[in-house]
């Protein structure tokens, strides 16, 4: 075993870490999978020899991954924010999450199948939004708020008032 991170993201899966880790792994530049940890004995959601952790990196974070069974889901409060270059970059992670499963949100949200929620943020937004110009800032926001995955192009329309 590598020696783990001081910090660790840890993720409770019903079941589906690896499957997960290996997702975000193939979807997702600088991720990796690393040590899956088979249980040495049953434990309440399941069996010795399941998975029990998947040690993973999303995007150079550092992951693990624990099936810990349908005691505990996620939810929005914790979400990976994924700062995209350009529409192509944004629509690739966006339609790999839903359309792996996943449900479409609002403002640039979404969730994988296994409910972890995503924030898929084009630059250009963030800057948007933190323009020292108030009345830039608002339109800009306002044009998010209609949308659910973002349209660069509306967004650099409303800069453009």
């Amino acid at each position: 075993m590598i020696t783990p991170a001081k910090n660790t993201v840890c993720l409770w899966y019903n079941g589906g870490a690896e499957d997960a880790a290996r997702f975000y792994a193939d979807t997702f530049p600088d991720s990796s999978v690393g040590t899956v940890c088979r249980a040495p004995g049953d434990f309440p959601s399941g069996k010795q020899g399941d998975v029990l952790t998947v040690e993973f990196t999303v995007m150079g974070i550092p992951c693990l991954g624990l099936n810990g069974g349908p005691a505990f889901t996620h939810n929005e409060a914790f979400s990976f924010q994924v700062a995209t270059d350009d529409q192509v970059e944004t629509d690739r992670y966006w339609n790999a999450i839903v359309g792996n499963g996943g449900q479409e949100s609002a403002c640039g949200w979404c969730k994988d199948k296994w409910g972890v929620s995503w924030q898929i943020t084009p630059i250009i937004l963030t800057k948007a939004i933190t323009s020292p110009d108030p009345v830039t800032a608002k339109r800009a926001f306002d044009a998010m708020m209609q949308m659910r995955k973002i349209d660069i192009a509306a967004i650099e329309a409303a800069l453009r008032g």
